[in-house]
Parts: C-alpha cells; structure tokens; sequence
C-alpha cells in the first residue's frame, strides 16, 4: 500500500506544479526560480512528444509505449509486493511509475507533456524537464545502482565461515 501511495503522491506532487505553470501567462516566462542563484529557470513548454519532441507527429505512439511501459512496471510492482525484502527494487520502480504517470496523464489530456524547468549546468541549459522526469531518472537509478550491487556480489569470492576454536 505505501508504493500505492507513493506513487500518487509523486504523480499528484508533479501534475500539480504543471497546472500551476500552465495557469500562468506564457509571456512570464523563462524566468529564474527564485533563490536559485540563477541555476535554475522556469519555463512553460509543451512537449506533444517523447524527449526532444521525437516522435511528435505521432500521437498515438507516444501515449501507448508509455501506458506499456507502465502497465509492465505496475505488473512487476504487484509482484514484487508481496514478496519479503526487494525494498529498493520496489521502491525504484514506484518512483518510476510515479513519475511517468503524471506524464502519461498529460499525453492523455493535453495530447502533449507540459515541461518547466531547466538546470544552467554546461549542457542542460538546452533541456527543459518537469518533476516527474526527475523521478523516472531517480527510480532508473536506484533500479542501476541496486543492479551493479548485485552483479558486484555475485563476483566477489564466497568467503568460507571458519570456526573459531576458541582460547
């Protein structure tokens, strides 16, 4: 039920940030966040779609991998919960799902993903992101990292339990 939750909560968190943007005046923006020092800036940007618009002028493509796509993680997530453990694998995938929903729900509604910040960091400057991004990032790397951990302890040789003797 927490992943449940979880996952509503970052879908809910970021579709409420895009409506608050797109209640705004197109002509406010871009715009630096305030007290970010200037490293990050607001945008209104409507992506109709995958990153970078790619794909674009085929709309029911870019609304149904998506729903694939979240439709197997959802599947995976209820079996994984049952099971005793796997917290960070759970926990990646629910960041995941949170995350793409919200942009699904966008793909739905609006026919394109609304975007709203950007990071002035060398490259990203060109890249305009919105929270649930963010969060397929985070849950992808939690996924990576939990993987490379894995692999890491399958490599390393079996140490032997000795017994001690005692004195």
């Amino acid at each position: 039920m927490i992943y449940v939750l979880l996952i509503l909560l970052l879908a809910a968190g970021d579709l409420g940030l895009k409506w608050m943007i797109d209640r705004q005046k197109p002509e406010n923006f871009p715009r630096v966040l305030a007290h970010s020092r200037g490293r990050i800036v607001l945008h209104q940007h409507h992506n109709p779609g995958f990153p970078f618009g790619f794909l674009q002028k085929y709309g029911a493509v870019v609304r149904t991998v998506p729903l694939i796509v979240i439709s197997v993680l959802g599947g995976a997530l209820v079996c994984l919960i049952p099971q005793k453990g796997k917290t960070a694998r759970k926990l990646g995938i629910a960041v995941i799902i949170g995350g793409a929903l919200s942009n699904l729900c966008d793909r739905f509604t609006k026919h394109y993903v609304v975007d709203y910040f950007s990071f002035q960091f060398g490259p990203l400057r060109r890249v305009i992101f919105n929270l649930g991004d963010l969060f397929v990032f985070l849950g992808s790397g939690i996924l990576m990292v939990l993987e490379i951990l894995t692999e890491f302890r399958e490599k390393m040789p079996k140490t032997e339990k000795r017994e001690s003797k005692g004195c």
